[in-house]
């Protein structure tokens, strides 16, 4: 038996640890291989009209997307993306953790995304429109007092 292939990777030779079969040039560790800047076509800001997605926003497919032969058009990126949104809604931070994609990178593609009329996005409610702490622990208090 010849374990040239294994022998070479387990003594540190020209095998690569983790390596995808017939593949020398990168292993599992390497990374994605396609850069951040190529993704996002060197764009740092989601759109012309310079959308800021929060971490906790939540985004959902639109309900009257453009047609699927639009959609073939669109990278693996944005696809991957839709493909998340369909299963369920989800915040930007979870889009990010599950696409494996950084938070900046996800921002971009959904700004071209909204802007496309794929995808709808609910924003956080700010903290003043909140209703009052001391309301909130009258009510709590009412509720015991039953």
């Amino acid at each position: 038996m010849n374990d040239d292939s294994t022998d070479a990777s387990a003594s540190g030779g020209s095998g690569v640890h983790g390596a995808v079969p017939g593949s020398q040039w990168y292993d599992a560790d390497a990374g994605p291989l396609v850069r951040p800047y190529a993704m996002t076509g060197g764009r740092t800001k989601p759109g012309p009209s310079n959308v800021r997605f929060d971490l906790i926003a939540l985004v959902v497919v639109d309900d009257d997307p453009p047609g699927a032969a639009e959609e073939s058009l669109l990278g693996p990126e944005h696809r991957a993306l839709l493909a998340l949104c369909r299963a369920e809604t989800q915040s930007v931070a979870e889009l990010a953790a599950d696409a494996d994609l950084p938070v900046g990178v996800v921002r971009v593609l959904l700004g071209d995304l909204l802007e496309s009329g794929y995808v709808k996005v609910s924003r956080p409610v700010p903290p003043a429109q909140l209703p009052d702490e001391r309301i909130l622990k009258e009510v709590i208090d009412g509720l015991r007092a039953l």
